[in-house]
């Protein structure tokens, strides 16, 4: 059964949060949907995360190609996603359902703390998916490194 985790940005940007947790997952072979709502913001994404850390190459691909479903981790603004993830991230206030969860192994929501717009629709997420039975942890920055400081039907 899989967990909803959500990542409160407030030190890090996206891209090296994302960077970060996608280089975890992959390492551990882990195949990774990252759900967007603008091409152009996951365009971005894309750029960030190829011109990263030159020491640790991060394949992945946008959404559209004959071969997404083959990519570890793929860029896409739709809700299916062909390369069979067991993580979900969300950024930029996509949204997945707490039906999604279980077939999961996490759900990463990301969201800028420093956005009213992004916490409001985090916390409205947090509710639904705790409400549903699924389990959530919050994640802090805020001390400098992250800490899970709640946590629901755990």
């Amino acid at each position: 059964m899989g967990k909803a985790m959500f990542y409160h940005l407030t030190r890090n940007p996206l891209e090296v949060t994302a960077r970060n947790l996608l280089t975890r997952a992959y390492a551990q072979g882990l195949r990774v949907c990252v759900r967007g709502r603008d091409p152009a913001r996951l365009d971005w994404l894309d750029q960030a995360l190829w011109l990263g850390d030159k020491a640790g190459f991060l394949p992945h691909g946008l959404a559209g190609s004959a071969h997404d479903a083959e990519q570890p981790i793929l860029l896409t603004t739709l809700e299916h996603s062909p390369n069979s993830p067991q993580i979900l991230m969300l950024i930029d206030n996509a949204t997945a359902s707490p039906a999604a969860v279980p077939g999961l192994e996490r759900l990463w929501v990301m969201f800028d703390g420093n956005d009213p717009a992004s916490l409001s629709h985090a916390r409205s997420q947090w509710k639904d998916m705790a409400s549903a039975g699924v389990t959530t942890e919050y994640w802090s920055e805020d001390s400098g490194r992250w800490e899970c400081k709640a946590q629901t039907n755990a």
